[in-house]
């Protein structure tokens, strides 16, 4: 498929006018993005995988080189240029492009570093940027000359955008590179009008790309009012073109948070305070409550269920961050008791707060799951959920609930605040117990037991009836709890019934169903309309069927099939019992005895 692609984009174009110049200079074609596209998402680019990319233009390069037969000398390397009367063939113009998306890829390698490229990682990224700005260039001054007028306007807006990304990591110029990004805009716009409707879809993709960074060049210019914080909105988008603008983002966001973390000097939690001293800790923690706040906010009802598990994904991130940091101080406290105390409370509250992450984002697992269990097997779109898997879930929320009750009864010193969220883990840990009863009565409902689903669907009933009954004694009470047990319990109850009377109909037919299976029941198999080979050797036919079914070989019943055999007869000896047989005392050898034996008698 790729190779079709690759082929397709390096047509060379067959209308040759009158005229010797047309004839003699023929003119190339190259549908830039749609190669660039195929090429990126085939080989790593759909992951975000650049180090692949990279290695993929370093191979097509080398296969390029030699199939050209323009290599650069064998022992001592000696530089060929590749020039306007050297691009006699479609596949110099690809040796300029895949240099240039070698040196870009290159650059996005080190972008994506996990703890961001030091001063020395930088210079080199700017320097691979450079690199591919000077083959962009190149590469459209070539297309200008041997390309037709599609191939160079695409390669002018594929330099555009390579020079818009040099100066937007390089935080300068930013007219320019707005400019850059505009006029790549304007081409990708024009291109989207004709074409294929492929081609018509990449470059509107393209053009929606660039929109993000063309509004952040006028933030930073000043010619929009737009917020640092509306900008993250414009960035959810995915693509290629979007990974230097989410970075630079980022390192926004982070600058953003590094002024904030100076006047944040204590953590609270449950009625403590525990100071915070180190930088990198504070900006991890505001990190995750900003996250938090996008999840808890107005606006966090609506979100899609994936956005809510990215976002979790990015808190868990950031709260590990912060305990690694906390737990490096810990190490470098030394013999400070007081120091190591705070460090510790400090670790332990960033623990619970975790886990209360981790309990509301496998609770709204299980709100996904259940979504997909009411769903019918007709529906082949999505993967309906079964009971079991439900169950497994509210295992991981029983086993997260008691590691937070553990985690937050451990200290010695208990505030009221500690005691009552404690109280609410037990109520938690009742109503999972509750739900997990009922998916696991389902579980087996679904297997056809219906003794072990009856016997747990009272069991959820009594379960939810009993929390109910604590929620009520409460003072504050949660409703949308109250309405979930209420609702449990009705279900239950109703479910129990069902399985009860459906236990009494299958009981009440069982005699019938297995009259009928009795009934059917053959000692020769004769019943069977489809013969076996070893029946049919005189007829020409397969055994083993067409390639496209999926049954089995019939070649011989296995095992064979019972066979009446004839048995000897019974003989009944009646005579027996009245024969009077002869004594035999006379015949049977006398024990003689000696002296001795007579004086023992």
């Amino acid at each position: 498929m790729g190779k079709e692609k690759d082929v397709a984009a390096m047509e060379i174009d067959e209308s040759r006018p009158n005229g010797s110049d047309q004839i003699s200079n023929p003119k190339f074609s190259i549908n830039v993005l749609q190669l660039l596209k195929s090429s990126q998402m085939q080989h790593g680019l759909r992951f975000g995988d650049y180090t692949r990319y990279r290695r993929y233009c370093t191979a097509r390069l080398r296969r390029l080189y030699k199939s050209l037969k323009f290599t650069h000398g064998r022992g001592k390397y000696t530089k060929k240029a590749i020039t306007a009367p050297t691009v006699t063939e479609v596949r110099f113009l690809h040796v300029v492009l895949y240099t240039a998306e070698r040196a870009w890829s290159h650059a996005m390698e080190k972008r994506q570093l996990p703890d961001g490229p030091n001063a020395r990682q930088r210079s080199y990224l700017i320097g691979r940027l450079r690199k591919a700005v000077k083959w962009a260039a190149l590469f459209s001054e070539l297309c200008a000359i041997k390309g037709d007028s599609r191939t160079s306007l695409e390669a002018e807006a594929y330099a555009s955008y390579m020079r818009g990304n040099l100066l937007f990591e390089q935080d300068q110029n930013w007219d320019v590179a707005l400019k850059s990004f505009k006029n790549a805009r304007a081409v990708y716009e024009e291109l989207g009008k004709y074409g294929d409707l492929e081609n018509q879809v990449l470059c509107r993709e393209r053009v929606e790309e660039l929109e993000p960074s063309i509004r952040y060049c006028l933030h930073k210019i000043g010619e929009s009012k737009i917020q640092t914080s509306e900008l993250m909105h414009i960035g959810e988008m995915e693509g290629p073109a979007l990974d230097l603008f989410k970075a630079k983002l980022e390192a926004v966001m982070d600058e953003a948070r590094s002024q904030q973390a100076a006047s944040m000097t204590e953590f609270h939690w449950l009625g403590h305070k525990f100071p915070i001293s180190n930088a990198k800790t504070r900006v991890s923690i505001l990190k995750a409550q900003d996250l938090e706040k996008d999840l808890h906010g107005p606006t966090g009802d609506s979100l899609p269920a994936e956005k809510r598990l990215v976002i979790f994904d990015k808190i868990f991130a950031a709260y590990h961050e912060a305990r690694s940091s906390i737990r490096n101080d810990l190490v470098t406290a030394g013999n400070s008791e007081n120091m190591k105390d705070d460090l510790s409370g400090l670790d332990k509250a960033i623990g619970a707060v975790l886990g209360q992450r981790t309990i509301e984002r496998n609770q709204l697992l299980v709100t996904i799951a259940k979504s997909k269990l009411s769903k019918t097997r007709d529906d082949k779109i999505e993967k309906v959920t079964k009971p079991e898997e439900l169950v497994r879930l509210y295992d991981l929320l029983l086993q997260n609930t008691a590691d937070l009750s553990d985690l937050v009864s451990s200290g010695r010193d208990r505030k009221s605040e500690e005691l009552a969220f404690a109280e609410e883990c037990a109520l938690k840990t009742l109503v999972f117990r509750a739900e997990r009863c009922f998916y696991l009565a389902k579980s087996y409902s679904s297997a056809g037991k219906r003794t072990e689903a009856y016997a747990l669907y009272c069991r959820a009933g009594s379960l939810a009836s009993d929390t109910l009954k604590k929620l009520q004694s409460l003072t504050t009470c949660d409703q949308a709890m109250m309405k979930e047990l209420k609702m449990l319990y009705d279900d239950s109850r109703s479910n129990s019934c069902i399985e009860h009377a459906t236990g009494i109909m299958e009981e009440e037919k069982a005699p019938e169903i297995l009259s009928k299976k009795i009934s059917t029941i053959s000692l020769t198999g004769a019943d069977k309309k489809e013969k076996y080979l070893t029946e049919k050797l005189d007829a020409y036919e397969s055994a083993v069927g067409d390639s496209n079914t999926k049954g089995l070989p019939r070649i011989e019943a296995f095992p064979p099939a019972f066979q009446a055999i004839p048995r000897n007869p019974i003989v009944l000896d009646l005579a027996y019992n009245t024969m009077e047989f002869p004594s035999l005392e006379n015949r049977m050898k006398k024990e003689k005895k000696g002296f001795i034996g007579r004086l023992w008698r």
